[in-house]
């Protein structure tokens, strides 16, 4: 049997390698003048250290003062039992202090802390429901912090759409040149595809942000737990109804569900990303990454080459996230309900923290672009990319048939390219030879006459003017590039309130625990 490297089969099974700080991997002897990668966004960049053991403390915490009040926990022992709880969580934030992340290692500190009573606290719970709930706040505070980290990266991307709402550049179909567009528009487009990446971020979210509290193994408990008020106590808003769903099906479906939604997000960074490298493989290109701040890169061998290193790192980051999400997959398919296979909190924060690095190196690439509007319209002038105006021109103001009008311009680009002319520089008259035998094949027009006056004709392949004169709701237009700019920042306004309200939600939920907590703990003295 071949054996797999850590590497690769971390990989294959959708889990990132964990490397001691010392053994991370360095940048190659080509890239030494790269700056390393900002640091991930992690839950604990938020809410310090909200690790398995913070979420196990607070489930306790809130398991002492919710069943004391409602009489499952003797009101004698309480006391005595959070103290307990205390000095476990006290020493666990010192440095080098025990932080356990399993309800059994858990168990023994608390045990050892405030005796065999503590188990008390146990009432109506599993490891199956305590760890699902882990799971969910943490992926929930990593999703959080991912949304946080798309809003940052699509701001980036509309601020460079308003500074070039106007600019002209050639479009691509087919890996070829299509037609000219306003950057802006482009980018508009760009940014449509990541809000639907926040939409179903958010989404997602909501069928998360479901508390699996009280659920136990799969069926629930002989005692009356309050699992609402739990859930509010941990900042969930509901909780999982069925209790089978909370740990056996929802538990390795979640997973799956962030790896969707984490690839498409990193698919809209590739396609990104290859559109601007195509222009690296170009003598003159009009849109490169400015030099220095570890943005390029000086080959090693050859002096004029400077490697776009920021854009091959957001590349490789992209395909990262897609296979970390493609091992969501691969480990939640063909087990039965309940196993652990898919649930790793590691593994599934691993792929979302991957995600973020990826959308953060990617807001550097858009801070990074430098754009030349000359060079871009001096493409678009030595091609025909302007060249289906005429056909529509000639439809929409005289009458044409389109597909006339298609061969006419089409016989244009023909003979221009066979006599190397640019389209600037047609002459009007080979334009009128051209329109009459156009007719008199494709009509039988005896007399066809281009009516189409020169200036008209020169007017029909200006970029900016076509740009100009769009009528299309979305189109590149400035009344509808208005339009659709204000309503990409009311929408990042909503992403950004999204985003603070669950945040502050938690965190008042969690203050509230700990104001009850430390009611409690006030008995004991």
């Amino acid at each position: 049997m071949v054996k797999l490297g850590p590497c690769l089969g971390a990989l294959l099974l959708g889990c990132a390698p964990f490397l001691p700080a010392q053994a991370q991997p360095q940048p190659s002897p080509g890239q030494s003048r790269m700056t390393p990668p900002a640091p991930a966004a992690t839950p604990q960049a938020q809410a310090p250290r909200r690790d398995e053991f913070f979420w196990l403390g607070e489930i306790n915490k809130a398991s002492a003062v919710i069943n004391t009040e409602q009489g499952l926990l003797d009101r004698a022992l309480a006391p005595r039992i959070a103290a307990g709880l205390q000095r476990v969580l006290q020493a666990g934030d010192q440095p080098g202090g025990r932080r356990p992340t399993l309800v059994i290692t858990f168990e023994p500190l608390l045990i050892e802390a405030a005796g065999v009573e503590a188990t008390l606290l146990h009432a109506g719970r599993s490891s199956q429901d305590m760890l699902s709930t882990v799971r969910a706040a943490m992926l929930r505070d990593a999703l959080l912090a991912l949304s946080d980290q798309l809003r940052r990266t699509t701001g980036a991307m509309l601020a460079l759409a308003e500074r070039h709402r106007e600019t002209a550049v050639p479009n691509y179909t087919n890996g070829v040149a299509a037609q000219p567009n306003s950057y802006g528009h482009y980018l508009l487009g760009h940014i449509a595809g990541l809000q639907r990446d926040a939409e179903r971020l958010q989404q997602a979210y909501a069928r998360l942000d479901r508390s699996p509290m009280g659920t136990t193994v799969l069926n629930g408990t002989s005692w009356p737990l309050d699992r609402e008020r739990m859930a509010r106590a941990l900042g969930f808003p509901a909780v999982v109804d069925n209790a089978y769903d909370a740990a056996q099906i929802a538990a390795a479906e979640i997973p799956a569900e962030l790896g969707a939604v984490t690839t498409g997000m990193a698919l809209h960074a590739g396609a990104f990303i290859e559109d601007v490298m195509t222009q690296y493989a170009q003598p003159r290109p009009w849109i490169l990454l400015q030099e220095g701040g570890g943005n390029t890169y000086v080959s090693s061998a050859m002096p004029q080459k400077r490697n776009p290193g920021l854009l091959n790192d957001t590349r490789g980051q992209a395909s990262n996230v897609i296979a970390l999400g493609f091992g969501r997959v691969l480990q939640a398919h063909n087990i039965p309900p309940g196993m652990n296979d898919a649930k790793s909190v590691r593994d599934n924060t691993a792929l979302l923290a991957a995600a973020t690095r990826m959308l953060e190196s990617w807001e550097r690439v858009l801070g990074a672009l430098v754009l030349s509007p000359e060079r871009a319209l001096e493409e678009l002038n030595s091609d025909w990319t302007a060249s289906q105006e005429i056909a529509d021109l000639l439809m929409r103001q005289h009458g044409l048939p389109f597909r006339v009008g298609h061969h006419f311009a089409s016989a244009i680009v023909d003979h221009a390219k066979a006599q190397d002319i640019r389209p600037s520089d047609f002459p009007y008259a080979e334009a009128q030879r051209i329109y009459a035998e156009t007719l008199r094949h494709e009509m039988g027009t005896a007399d066809g006459r281009l009516p189409m006056s020169e200036a008209a004709f020169r007017a029909a392949l200006d970029p900016a003017a076509i740009l100009r004169n769009r009528a299309t709701s979305g189109g590149p237009q400035p009344a509808e590039m208005t339009r659709m700019l204000a309503a990409a920042r009311e929408d990042l306004a909503a992403q950004q309130r999204w985003t603070e309200e669950r945040r502050g939600r938690i965190d008042a939920a969690l203050a509230a625990l700990d104001g009850a907590f430390r009611k409690l703990l006030a008995q004991a003295n």
